[in-house]
């Protein structure tokens, strides 16, 4: 007969206790599964994979002819405003415009076109108003010449360089070199009211306008003119020495 503090060893009571055991070990084990679940789930909530409600646009471009056709179709107008822009600063804005520009910009103007007539004024001199009013008529006639003037004030390097002492003074260019002027009336009349075709046949004669170049083309009356240098003299200018000018080459005839 057992004694009654002695342990049970009865198999009821192992099986009882292989139960306990047992319970435990799968409730840890269904712990672990949430676990890795809940660790899966928010993997892939992470990934860059696209969610059901995005779009992925690498995916979408891929292979689609209304894409292709509407990209050509971008390209094809971007290629047209180039074109444009192109053919804009080929024309040359200056054209048939007689415009005011600044010291800065005096060198690239004058060096990059064939023929620049040149006024240096001053504001508050009637005849520089004057001859404004002629070579501005001549600007819109002869668009092959670039008409353009400057303040002699604001430009004093220039006035210096260039030797102009009495305005108003055109000064002549042929490819960026100063080779005639026309200081003063003294070349168109001595009057103020001279009329525009006696500055015309003066810049004729220069060279620094053609016939050829007129707008809309040459008459039937239009005579054109060898380009011979400038018969009258400078009008008391000084001659500026870029490059040879009219003066030392007629200096050279007369001696002949």
């Amino acid at each position: 007969m057992a004694g009654t503090g002695g342990a049970d060893d009865s198999p009821a009571t192992f099986q009882k206790l292989s139960q306990l055991a047992f319970g435990t070990v799968m409730a840890a084990a269904a712990r672990d599964y949430k676990k890795e679940l809940e660790a899966t789930q928010r993997q892939a909530s992470q990934s860059g994979g696209p969610k059901e409600d995005e779009v992925d646009l690498d995916e979408l471009d891929k292979d689609d002819p209304e894409l292709d056709r509407i990209q050509a179709k971008r390209l094809e107008a971007l290629k047209r405003e180039e074109a444009a822009r192109h053919a804009a600063k080929e024309h040359q804005g200056w054209q048939g415009e007689y415009r005011e520009i600044v010291e800065v910009d005096f060198l690239p103007e004058v060096t990059g076109t064939q023929h620049v007539a040149c006024h240096f004024f001053h504001k508050d001199f009637p005849r520089c108003k004057i001859l404004d009013m002629h070579l501005k008529a001549l600007s819109a006639k002869y668009t092959g010449t670039k008409f353009i003037k400057i303040d002699a004030v604001k430009c004093p390097f220039f006035v210096t360089k260039l030797k102009v002492k009495v305005l108003p003074c055109l000064i002549l260019f042929r490819d960026g070199v100063a080779f005639d002027r026309i200081v003063g009336f003294q070349e168109l009349g001595h009057a103020d009211d001279f009329p525009t075709n006696v500055l015309e046949a003066r810049l004729l004669r220069a060279g620094v306008i053609s016939a050829k170049c007129k707008s809309g083309g040459k008459g039937d009356n239009d005579s054109e003119e060898e380009d011979n240098g400038v018969e009258a003299g400078y009008g008391g200018g000084t001659s500026v020495r870029f490059g040879s000018s009219n003066r030392d080459r007629e200096a050279d005839s007369d001696s002949d």
